[in-house]
């Protein structure tokens, strides 16, 4: 096997959110072809017991200690130099060095950077092919941060928003290859940066399809006639805090006038004190962070995701799709995800419109169950891991070209197909 150096900004495991699930199946995918060579940041202290996990797949690794609170503090040296702040919250002196090391003594020549703030370390590398999976548009993220943010508060975002696209753009000129999580993402990057157009690409996520099974439902955690609407989510992420917070006060009430017994269950870890708060509302449970999920998908009526902000492919829609549950989505958590409304799954988008479509899902038990059905059907014809980051292999292969243009067939399941540059 050939050496590659894989760059990921939160440890790979356990794969219980978005970004950790994607990097973590990275991870498996390249250890299977490559020796890896891993640098990466735990930044919660309960995530220090995965390290020896990850380390079996890995030739080598360096995990650096990242402390959210030091790291806010670090990033504001950025605004004096007009830089986005992203990059001096992950930028540490020793990974830096170590990256040097491992790349000298291991002759790498494959560099894999996994978000773009990870991308600085292989900027500095020279002579080397440079794939980065920028997964979201994660300047839009904070450009629409900024939209929904009175002034001043919305100040920050905006300035992150600026300089955080400056640097991908940037990132994208230098790399061989910038990859994104679905077609709209590499579309739009494709809009914001059209010097770099020939090098974006994409490849979709997957899903465990054996793991998120319906089979695989354990003991219901609902009280007996309780007809449950569940979420799920890193409860400190803003835009599952909004969701949350909007779908709890504009929508539930909605609902119960009509169907007494519906109750919300809010299932994720980190709640803030705003997502803490639902609580007292009548019929919302937040529980906060659960040994697994898959209970409270199985055993709920419906899964429900409201995001009214949305980047990439949201797992927790397709993690429910697998287990066979039928969902509500709004068109944000839908982008990205090949699912018929109304077939594979009910797309519903205002308050009033939201409550209708799960009155009368509630009302017709045949109906979610086909939904479920074909939601199944759908992720595990569609969206398995293996075929999802094939999409990798000729990117990393040593004769395509460098600066060669990127072109991923709808659906992600072909490989990437090369012209010249």
């Amino acid at each position: 096997m050939e050496d590659l150096l894989l760059l990921v900004h939160r440890i790979p495991y356990p794969p219980n959110k978005g970004d950790k699930i994607r990097s973590w199946h990275l991870l498996r995918y390249l250890a299977a072809r490559y020796r890896v060579h891993l640098a990466t940041f735990v930044d919660d202290p309960d995530d220090w017991q995965y390290v020896a996990h990850v380390r079996k797949l890995c030739a080598s690794s360096h995990f650096a200690l990242l402390n959210p609170r030091r790291a806010r503090l670090r990033s504001l040296r950025a605004v004096l130099a007009n830089r986005a702040l992203s990059l001096d919250y992950y930028s540490d002196g020793a990974t830096h060095a170590w990256v040097r090391r491992a790349m000298r003594a291991n002759g790498i020549a494959r560099v894999v950077a996994f978000s773009s703030p990870m991308a600085q370390y292989a900027q500095e590398l020279p002579g080397v092919r440079r794939i980065v999976d920028l997964c979201d548009v994660d300047s839009e993220k904070w450009r629409a941060y900024a939209a929904k943010k009175p002034w001043p508060a919305s100040m920050p975002y905006a300035y992150e928003a600026e300089r955080l696209l400056r640097h991908e753009r940037k990132v994208a000129a230098s790399c061989d290859a910038a990859l994104f999580v679905s077609a709209p993402e590499a579309e739009l990057f494709r809009r914001l940066a059209p010097e770099s157009a020939a090098r974006i690409g994409w490849f979709g996520n997957g899903v465990d399809t054996e793991y998120f099974s319906p089979a695989a439902c354990g003991a219901s955690p609902y009280q007996p006639g309780e007809q449950a609407l569940v979420f799920c989510g890193a409860m400190d992420y803003w835009p599952n805090v909004d969701a949350v917070q909007w779908f709890a006060n504009a929508v539930l009430p909605r609902i119960r006038a009509r169907v007494p017994q519906v109750s919300f269950h809010i299932v994720g870890a980190r709640p803030t004190p705003a997502v803490q708060a639902l609580a007292g509302l009548p019929g919302v449970t937040v529980t906060g962070a659960v040994p697994d999920v898959r209970p409270y998908v199985a055993h709920a009526a419906l899964s429900v995701a409201p995001l009214r902000i949305a980047r990439g492919i949201q797992n927790k829609v397709l993690e429910a799709m697998a287990m066979a549950k039928a969902v509500v989505v709004s068109p944000e958590a839908l982008e990205g995800i090949d699912a018929a409304d109304g077939a594979e799954v009910l797309v519903a988008q205002a308050a009033e419109q939201y409550a209708d479509t799960i009155v009368a899902a509630l009302a017709d038990d045949a109906r979610r169950d086909a939904l479920g059905h074909a939601a199944r059907g759908r992720v595990a014809a569609a969206y398995g891991w293996e075929a999802r980051l094939a999409a990798l292999d000729p990117l990393l292969e040593a004769e395509a070209p460098r600066h060669a243009a990127v072109a991923v067939r709808a659906g992600a399941m072909a490989s990437p197909t090369w012209t010249g540059a």
